[in-house]
This record gives C-alpha cells, structure tokens and sequence, in this order.
C-alpha cells in the first residue's frame, strides 16, 4: 500500500503556503463583506498589534537589548518583510520618519483588493516603532492592495507637524 494514488500525484498549486495566504485573504474578505472594511481593519490591528509585539520581542532577544535604537527598528522593519517574502526598502529617513517602498507583498496577489489586510504592516510597524522610541505614526500612502504597483509606507517616528497632519495610525509605548 506504498504506492502513490492518482490524487496524490495530481498536480495542484496546494501547499502550506498558498493556503494560509488564501485563508487569510477569505477571512479578511469576509470580514470586509460582514462587518464593513473599517471594522474588518480594526480586527486585522488587534491581531497586527500581537504579532507586533512577538516580533518586537523576538528582535530584542536576538540583539540582547531592553530596546531597539533607531537605526535597529528602521533595519528591524526591512529584515522582517524579507524573512516573510516581502521586498520593503529604504527611500528616506530623517529625525522624523522612515520611508518605505515595498515592491512585492509578503500575501503576494492574495492582497489585492484587500485593503484591510495592510493593516498587519501598520500595526506591525506601528507597535516595533512605538515601543522602542516611544511613538509612531503609520501612514499607507500607497498600497498593492489598492492597486499601486509598490506601496508607499511612511513610518514617523516623532510627534510634530508633518506627522500632525499625515493620515495615519498612531501607536504609543505600552
């Protein structure tokens, strides 16, 4: 009974990853069509907020630092989306905010009309930022999911008038 059946050696595009990919995408897709998109988005930051918060920690121990330093959390951001299949890069940084491109998203096409599924960027960035430099701010200024051929993610890391006036999310230390 070692032999191979017909199903299991069907070619398919089924494996681990296209399926938790698609699997979130059904479920923020439900959510968006249940509850509205910005409800859908606001259950997408609580989960991004905790995973947030595992990735901050994971960092933290990695380095063996209490908290990350400004140029760790820019680094910090551009590591993670690789090692998920992302591809951010640095367009700016100053005293007051990292930008960011991102020229393939780590759902790949399964975030495409998805926009609340960013959200797992904003808060992700939002909660590393916020937590190891007190403060931050997310703006999603262009986004694949809403069509861009790249995103666009500021990141602002000080309160103050450019960051007054940016829509976004802002995000405080615990």
């Amino acid at each position: 009974m070692s032999e191979e059946s017909e199903v299991s050696r069907a070619r398919l595009a089924l494996e681990k990853d296209l399926f938790l990919r698609t699997l979130i995408r059904e479920l923020s897709g439900t959510l968006e069509d249940v509850v509205g998109l910005d409800e859908a988005a606001g259950f997408i930051s609580i989960v991004g907020q905790k995973i947030g918060d595992w990735i901050d920690a994971e960092y933290r121990q990695a380095l063996h630092t209490e908290k990350l330093d400004g140029q760790q959390v820019r680094d910090a951001l551009i590591d993670l989306k690789t090692r998920i299949d992302g591809d951010f890069y640095l367009l700016a940084e100053d005293d007051e905010k990292i930008v960011l491109g991102n020229r393939r998203c780590p759902f790949g096409d399964k975030v495409l009309d998805r926009p609340s599924m960013c959200m797992m960027t904003s808060n992700v960035f939002g909660t590393i930022t916020a937590e190891n430099l007190g403060y931050a701010k997310v703006s999603l200024e262009e986004t694949i999911a809403r069509g861009s051929r790249e995103c666009r993610v500021v990141v602002y890391k000080k309160q103050g008038t450019e960051s007054d006036t940016a829509d976004g999310r802002v995000y405080y230390a615990s």
